[in-house]
């Protein structure tokens, strides 16, 4: 029997389905608390709420700051300095005092600062698993310049969250080789969930696309215009636009059609970008212009020839033809990744190991 703590980012989908299945995965014999926020904790309240052994506990987050429905990085920044001096401390103090009574074995974190700092005072073992490590710890040298400039600025964050860890795992798509000094990190595939692993994809003529809340009306006049059927999720309901359906998001559906789509058109998420491409599914991504991580997904998932992107604020019905009418040219590039992009199985083994080493 070991206890865990867990923590993760509250923003979006991409950290509460990564940490969901690694939680669905490690098996019985765990006694295990989990600390997130907002979209996060909607997610796993919807999926691990009545498992036995696991506890949720909500947790102030870090979000980002949208202005006039586009990224404001500027505020987003501003509000991750504000919460790092007024949140983090309090919060910090309280893990501790929950650790007084959970006594942890281990603490896991997917991209939060609190449990970092609570589980180095308390000298308990931290294992890293989260996508922005790549910023530090992958080398990105083929990206353009300025994507490499952003890259650089933005690693100091993901220093300032987990400044230490006893494991570090990288959760990506793309795997370039690691940078000098970085060779201790584990590589990994995004984590998928069974119902991903276990589905069989098929071709029933349909787009399915996952876009943000804040996607402007001229991506889905775009989708509209593409020649196929589209379902959309992420926006919630609404009236049908043409051939798009509007659906609310519901992990067994969206898994079902994810399958059984021709293609996808969505945000340029790495979680979303690796369930496609384990599928076989060929992707445009539709990166925002101020949302550099997006943008340098989109870049490896170009350069993998598995699909390609344009700006969500530049999504027009030209590039969405384009795209739908010539996926024959992805098509060599998905055979060779199509079924290896799980990465759980690297990922229970560090941490089997780690519990283990603890005795």
């Amino acid at each position: 029997m070991s206890n865990i703590a867990i923590s993760l980012c509250g923003e979006g989908r991409g950290h509460a389905t990564r940490i969901c299945t690694l939680v669905e995965r490690l098996g019985p014999g765990h006694d295990i608390r989990i600390y997130t926020s907002g979209d996060a904790l909607a997610f796993l309240q919807g999926r691990l709420a009545d498992r036995p052994g696991i506890r949720l506990e909500s947790i102030p987050g870090i979000m980002f700051e949208y202005v006039g429905g586009r990224l404001d990085l500027v505020r987003s920044i501003t509000a991750g300095l504000d919460y790092q001096a007024r949140q983090i401390g309090p919060l910090v103090d309280r893990m501790l005092r929950d650790f007084d009574g959970f006594r942890p074995d281990l603490a896991i974190t997917d991209f939060e600062p609190a449990l970092p700092r609570a589980a180095g005072r308390a000298g308990v073992p931290l294992v890293s698993v989260d996508h922005q490590h790549f910023l530090l710890a992958y080398d990105l040298d083929s990206l353009p310049w300025t994507l490499q400039w952003n890259a650089w600025f933005m690693s100091h964050a993901v220093w300032l969250y987990v400044m230490e860890a006893a494991d570090t795992v990288v959760s990506a798509f793309f795997r370039p080789p690691l940078r000098r000094g970085w060779e201790h990190v584990v590589q990994v595939g995004p984590l998928l969930r069974r119902e991903v692993v276990d589905a069989v994809p098929r071709d029933d003529g349909f787009v399915l696309s996952y876009l943000r809340r804040h996607t402007p009306f001229a991506a889905i006049d775009a989708l509209a215009a593409c020649g196929l059927p589209v379902k959309v999720y992420g926006l919630g309901t609404r009236e049908p636009v043409g051939s798009v359906s509007f659906h609310e998001v519901n992990d067994s559906a969206f898994v079902a059609d994810l399958a059984s789509c021709r293609c996808v058109v969505a945000a340029a998420g790495n979680q979303l970008i690796g369930e496609a491409l384990h599928l076989g599914k060929p992707l445009l991504v539709l990166p925002e212009r101020a949302h550099a991580e997006q943008l340098m997904n989109a870049h490896f998932l170009d350069s993998m020839g598995c699909g390609g992107f344009t700006l969500l604020e530049e999504v027009d019905r030209g590039r969405v033809r384009e795209f739908v009418d010539g996926l024959g040219r992805f098509a060599s590039a998905l055979a060779a990744v199509a079924g290896r992009m799980d990465g759980t199985p690297d990922v229970l083994r560090v941490i089997e190991r780690r519990l283990e080493a603890r005795g």
